[in-house]
């Protein structure tokens, strides 16, 4: 009799798969309320990961970390009329605290914009004060509808940036720096995620944004999903807060300001872009554990030696695990390893001893071989390099054979009904269009310029729009 799958096939049920990884390897499971999730240790380990990246690439530009508190006066959010139609429908209010009906309901914060330009105004007073570049790490709640795993749920962890300049100019640029050189280079160097950069449309945009900057990655299904965004405020919390510096002219002037966030859907994106029917594949920039050393049999040289050989690979700077665990079936483990999508394992058994080599198993390709024991720390460097570029051709190579040139809205259509995206350009799609294609479920990702770069209006000529079915 056929060995029943560990997973559902992906070519079977996409979405099913999807929840059957998460649950599997261990990622997260469904909180108390509905839409809540609980992150078990992996799922957390990988979101670590995932902050250490960016906090690093954040503060590179300039940007130092803060905290804002959770609840938000209710009244905040009649300030700024587009940013609190748009948030509306998504708002938790808490009513009572203390046995008692609160004087003034508080927001749980869905996003930072109001309370932090509540003390921009306060800490911005003359052009010395500019530009003010904070970030947070914080989680936010959002009540979602059709809530899944790390995709959407009601309350998510993230991190949000808000910053405030003396100029137009040096907001825009902060705004496309963030989206390139933090948001961009960490989903391409660390991710090994291809992504789309790109603009907005009015309709998509931002709730009280003038521009929003986007990243569109291709999940494995050919669906898109909006990585992480980069927000152009103008003037407009600015002027609803009164922030206004003293200029180096002696006048008073509003300030221009940004926002910018990314949050745990990455973990989802991480799942349906690198995984397959067997688990994760996680690159090994990213991977919390890159090795993992397995003692197949409870022998005291097999102990001391893969003991040994962790060492040696923690020496050459390879974050690895010992899994010394002999009393649970080496199979078990093994699949458990491969599930959780670990680059490297390092099989080591007593014939391997008498050898004096171990079976190396290489997750991302597939495959494996014996290696000698002292090659090791030597090889395993090199080959988490090649792993890693092999993932990012591979998503690459996903998003380009399934992206098709089209001139019509049925065509746009018919391309995203078989699982893939479309190019068309703008001005023979425009606002009707889009609304058009909403009709079908299929939404304008971004806006490029003809040669792929990010075009500076949504109007310039020679605009295409990439359309796709999305998450």
């Amino acid at each position: 009799m056929a060995k029943a799958p560990v997973l559902t096939p992906r070519d079977i049920d996409f979405p099913r798969w999807y929840q059957d990884l998460i649950n599997k390897a261990e990622l997260a499971d469904n909180g108390p309320v509905r839409g809540t999730m609980v992150i078990r240790p992996y799922g957390y380990g990988l979101w670590e990961r995932m902050q250490q990246e960016m906090d690093a690439r954040i503060k590179e530009a300039g940007a130092q970390n803060a905290y804002f508190p959770l609840l938000i006066p209710q009244s905040y959010f009649t300030r700024e009329a587009e940013h609190v139609e748009g948030f509306a429908p998504e708002l938790a209010v808490v009513t009572h605290g203390g046995g008692k009906e609160l004087e003034e309901p508080a927001v749980v914060r869905p996003t930072s914009e109001m309370i932090v330009n509540d003390y921009f105004s306060k800490w911005v007073q003359s052009y010395r004060d500019l530009p003010l570049l904070i970030n947070q790490w914080a989680n936010v709640v959002r009540w979602e509808l059709r809530p899944r795993l790390f995709l959407r749920t009601t309350e998510f962890l993230w991190q949000e940036g808000h910053t405030a300049h003396a100029t137009q100019d040096e907001a825009r640029d902060f705004a496309a720096h963030i989206h390139r050189k933090v948001y961009e280079d960490f989903m391409v160097d660390v991710l090994a995620m291809d992504t789309v950069a790109g603009r907005k449309t009015v309709k998509e945009r931002f709730a009280g944004a003038i521009n929003t900057l986007t990243l569109e990655g291709m999940m494995g299904d050919g669906k898109a999903l909006q990585m992480a965004t980069s927000h152009e405020l103008g003037q407009n919390f600015a002027k609803a807060f009164n922030t206004r510096y003293l200029s180096k002219e002696g006048r008073q002037e509003l300030v221009w300001q940004t926002s910018w966030g990314s949050t745990t859907r990455m973990i989802g994106a991480l799942v349906m872009t690198h995984g397959d029917d067997n688990g994760l594949r996680v690159p090994p920039r990213l991977a919390p554990v890159q090795a993992v050393v397995l003692a197949i049999k409870g022998d005291d040289a097999v102990l001391a030696k893969v003991r040994e050989i962790g060492d040696w690979l923690a020496a050459a700077g390879v974050r690895v695990r010992v899994d010394d665990r002999t009393d649970t079936p080496f199979g078990r483990r093994a699949v458990d390893w491969e599930l959780k999508g670990v680059p490297v394992r390092i099989e080591v058994g007593p014939r391997d001893l008498e050898n004096n080599s171990a079976m190396l198993v290489r997750r991302i390709p597939g495959g494996k071989e014996p290696v000698a024991l002292d090659a090791l720390p030597g090889l395993l460097p090199a080959i988490l390099e090649e792993d890693q570029a092999l993932l990012l051709t591979q998503s690459r190579e996903r998003r380009e054979s399934r992206t098709v040139d089209v001139t019509t809205i049925e065509e746009a259509v018919e391309a995203t009904a078989a699982g893939g995206w479309a190019r068309i350009p703008w001005a023979s799609l425009g606002e009707e269009g889009e609304v058009k294609l909403a009709e079908h479920a299929v939404t304008v990702r971004c806006l490029v310029a003809g040669d792929g770069s990010v075009p500076d209006t949504d109007d310039a000529p020679g605009n295409v729009a990439i359309v796709a079915r999305a998450y």
